[in-house]
């Protein structure tokens, strides 16, 4: 599918969508949990569609209305015979599911796109074969076969948090108390403090202790609970960032108190916006396009920690620096920084590559609402923000979509 968007402006009010994360977490422990739990404020993404699919693998059921998904949970007990894992292109389900794969004693196949299933997957690889469990690469489809046990695990922290979520969420399981120890430098904290506090919302407890432990008491039951997704600032940002060139949107259903890391993103669009700023997106990696794009519609920014950017849906900073580079923007990429050149925007003379990534999609439409441009591969927004340009369209920003790429 294939986006062509004129300059124009940006004005009005929008509910922020529901956080994606906070309802993979909450749909995982509603279906690891005794009876029925009703989740509110869903919306239903390709990932969050793959997490729903994956939940019934294990033996829980769900039902959609709306915006509402009742799950009936399974109470720890795995279904019989080889449990089969479709996660499509999502990376959280994966990783969650991979970690509670481990301690059902099932042989578990995990199927996904070629792209996810070539990501990296160390931590667990390591965890494997310390403890003599099957962890097999096969050609299109990934084995895990056998029993991790508790005890203590020592894991990077500078490795993709959903690793460190996946065992929060299968550890309480297991008879003995496990700790997680977080080796330094610690990244993508907030996103583990949000896996927590889904698992409280069910009964589960897990603690910080010194220096960066977890602890996690064994024998634990989840317990079946009603939530309500708060609104999601990873996604918010493609909003607000309207406004950093002149738009006037106002986003509402935010929770100010929120544990989501990424709503940093108001501190750093306000730096972008006063000058050149250097800034830190480590902690914030989803964050990356978009703060790119800003930085290149404003002053320009050097972002540090962007080594992981390599390894999301694409290889976003090279991506972003290819795609930027049809505005006439200049940058420099190096194994962690990127430097995006400000004030040089053009419009685009050839299409935009959307990379099949949501996340350069929504980037390449809030640039080409400055210049106007023509997006190829739109569609990539279904996996995290489907109703992403029915929504710019109702705030002003005149958009075309056609089915011809």
């Amino acid at each position: 599918m294939r986006a062509t968007i004129k300059s124009s402006k940006a004005k009005g009010k929008v509910s922020a969508p529901p956080s994606k994360s906070l309802a993979h977490r909450y749909i995982i422990s509603a279906a690891l949990s005794e009876g029925t739990s009703v989740i509110t404020n869903v919306q239903f993404s390709e990932d969050i569609k793959a997490t729903i699919s994956c939940i019934k693998t294990l033996g829980a059921d769900a039902s959609v209305d709306g915006s509402t998904v009742t799950v009936k949970g399974n109470a720890g007990k795995w279904p019989e015979g080889v449990l089969e894992f479709n996660c499509n292109e999502s990376g959280s389900t994966m990783r969650f599911f991979m970690g509670i794969a481990m301690i059902t004693g099932r042989k578990s196949y995990f199927y996904g796109s070629e792209t996810l299933r070539n990501r990296p997957f160390g931590v667990y690889e390591d965890i494997c074969k310390e403890q003599g469990v099957a962890f097999t690469k096969e050609e299109n489809r990934i084995l895990i076969d056998g029993t991790i046990k508790s005890g203590v695990y020592k894991v990077p922290g500078n490795i993709s948090s959903q690793f460190i979520s996946g065992l929060l969420f299968a550890l309480p399981f297991l008879k003995e108390d496990s700790t997680i120890e977080l080796i330094p430098p610690v990244e993508s904290i907030n996103y583990i403090d949000l896996t927590i506090q889904a698992l409280r919302a069910y009964g589960v407890d897990v603690k910080w202790g010194e220096n960066y432990k977890l602890e996690i008491k064994g024998s634990q039951a989840y317990v079946s609970a009603d939530t309500r997704v708060e609104g999601d600032y990873s996604n918010a940002a493609f909003l607000d960032a309207f406004n950093t060139i002149g738009g006037m949107v106002e986003t509402e259903g935010l929770n100010e108190a929120s544990l989501q890391g990424d709503k940093v993103y108001i501190d750093y669009f306000k730096e972008l916006e006063k000058g050149f700023a250097t800034l830190d997106i480590s902690d914030c990696p989803d964050l990356g396009p978009i703060l790119m794009s800003v930085a290149a519609a404003n002053h320009g920014g050097l972002f540090t920690g962007t080594r992981r950017l390599k390894i999301k849906e694409s290889n976003r900073g090279l991506v972003m620096c290819e795609e930027l580079k049809k505005f006439g923007v200049g940058t420099r990429m190096e194994e962690n920084e990127i430097e995006i050149n400000g004030n040089e925007l053009k419009t685009p003379t050839e299409t935009l590559d959307g990379h099949n990534d949501h996340r350069i999609v929504m980037s390449m439409s809030f640039l080409s609402s400055i210049t106007g441009g023509q997006i190829s591969g739109v569609q990539a927004v279904r996996k995290s923000y489907p109703e992403f340009f029915d929504v710019i369209k109702e705030l002003g920003i005149e958009v075309d979509l056609d089915e011809m790429d």
